[in-house]
């Protein structure tokens, strides 16, 4: 992705910030990520947006130092405020609830390995920017 266009990796020394904000006000919808998964929600983010949804993306590639950052910054990179939140990992799904809530929802592996070309697995598991469009639409339904 484009680091001129997004937030510079800087913020990777604090655990996890924002990569990309939602125009035009407070998120409606926080994108977690970590690795190759930022690039996903990237482009999921871009789509929410073009269809009038505000989202944050959040790339979280540690989430030990994200622990040791004061209340205040942790606070502004996932607002408690914001309930809708989606994680993607295409790695095991242990951990994420913590950052999703009982609101969120978790895009991960939930089975033990596949084998198979990349993109049909990713496909078969939903680690596509459409089906992370749905998750988070359906996650902003949610009382």
């Amino acid at each position: 992705f484009d680091r001129a266009k997004y937030a510079p990796a800087s913020g990777v020394a604090r655990g996890a910030y924002v990569i990309a904000d939602a125009p035009g006000g407070d998120p409606q919808v926080l994108l977690i990520a970590s690795g190759s998964e930022v690039s996903l929600a990237l482009d999921a983010h871009e789509k929410l947006v073009g269809e009038g949804i505000r989202s944050r993306v959040v790339s979280m590639p540690c989430w030990e130092l994200f622990e040791q950052q004061t209340p205040e910054y942790r606070e502004s990179v996932l607002p408690s405020h914001v309930a809708a939140r989606v994680a993607i990992e295409q790695a095991s799904t242990f951990g994420w609830e913590r950052y999703v809530g009982h609101s969120g929802s978790i895009i991960g592996m939930k089975t033990f390995g596949a084998s198979a070309p990349l993109k049909e697995l990713q496909k078969k598991f939903g680690f596509e920017p459409g089906r992370v469009v749905e998750v988070a639409k359906e996650v902003l339904r949610r009382p």
